[in-house]
């Protein structure tokens, strides 16, 4: 997969279309991401000890990773992503479309 934790990256299909978020969780072995904000799905909670209300607790649900792109944070535009080894060995991230090393 070509996004990680952390990453900013906009929604391009679904119900969620044009939507930005932060990755909160990577899962490679489905190939899907949850995003902050996007997918949201109601949960209908009975009371319990910790929570003695009970009621609707709203979470996000995963999505597929190909249903999102990552946005830049130079050209701040949603981006495929290309790699790339430095001289010194280590394998970075690039912007397809500034050329701009995406990884800190």
């Amino acid at each position: 997969m070509r996004i990680k934790k952390g990453d900013t990256v906009e929604v391009i299909s679904g119900k969620d279309k044009g939507k930005r978020g932060e990755i909160l969780k990577v899962i490679p072995k489905k190939d899907r991401v949850i995003v902050e904000g996007v997918n949201i799905v109601h949960r209908h909670v009975s009371p319990t000890q910790d929570m003695p209300q009970g009621g609707i607790i709203e979470n996000e649900a995963a999505i597929h990773a190909s249903n999102v792109q990552l946005v830049c944070p130079r050209c701040d535009e949603k981006t495929r992503v290309g790699a790339e080894r430095l001289e010194n060995g280590n394998k970075v991230r690039k912007c397809k479309q500034c050329d701009e090393v995406v990884d800190k």
